[in-house]
């Protein structure tokens, strides 16, 4: 081995290390209560060390999450190309979406603070614009299957697609929101699936029966 590839391989070590032990320390104690410095003693490595790689905690946290929706990406376009009714493509996202935040509840914490936050997150316009892609994608899939439901007339022709696909949005991330930090540890995770799916089951069945065409207002978009 080279002295170059050795040099970057050490690189891309402490680069990993930094990541994975930030990602325990964030799970651990929450963002907000994670230090840099916390950061690359976990690491076993100085806080100098640590912005050399990255520019803040940000941006560590953003690197994680970007990485972990592009693992969930892989997992969903696995659901679509089952050649299953939209229908069932839509309980499947619900199901792996549960289950991909009950793994780590404190990216989901991360993920929805990124998005109510988009504007004072304190990142590169490059890494905004790739956390923007990569949280569109997962947008984009529930469109997809939304348009296939339309297309193979299991959903309406007249279906508002992109209202309806805000609608899941909402409902997913409302879900697990309402109860994922609050109640009984216990309970926590049977009242997150029962939510969602409960409200997925009415969702479909409304899109399915939902035959009246509906006219939309062309100034918002929404129907009148």
């Amino acid at each position: 081995m080279g002295i170059e590839e050795r040099r970057k391989r050490e690189k891309e070590g402490r680069r990993s290390a930094i990541l994975k032990a930030a990602r325990k320390l964030f799970f651990e104690k929450g963002f907000k209560s994670v230090t840099v410095a916390q950061i690359a003693k976990k690491a076993e490595l100085s806080k100098g060390a640590v912005y050399l790689y990255f520019s803040s905690k940000e941006e560590i946290y953003s690197r994680i999450l970007l990485f972990d929706i592009e693992k969930f990406h892989e997992r969903v376009s696995r659901i679509v190309l089952k050649g299953e009714s939209a229908s069932k493509m839509l309980e499947n996202f619900a199901q792996v979406y549960i289950d991909f935040f009950l793994a780590d509840r404190e990216l989901f914490r991360i993920l929805m603070a990124y998005m109510v936050h988009t504007d004072h997150n304190n990142l590169s316009e490059e890494m905004n614009n790739c956390l923007i892609r990569s949280t569109n994608k997962t947008i984009d899939t529930i469109e997809d299957i939304i348009r296939q439901g339309v297309a193979s007339g299991e959903f309406p022709p007249h279906t508002a697609v992109r209202q309806s696909r805000n609608a899941l949005w909402g409902l997913l991330n409302g879900g697990i929101s309402l109860h994922l930090f609050t109640g009984k540890e216990e309970s926590r995770e049977q009242m997150i699936r029962s939510t969602i799916m409960t409200g997925l089951d009415h969702y479909i069945h409304g899109l399915k029966e939902n035959r009246k065409p509906h006219i939309l207002n062309p100034a918002t978009g929404l129907a009148g």
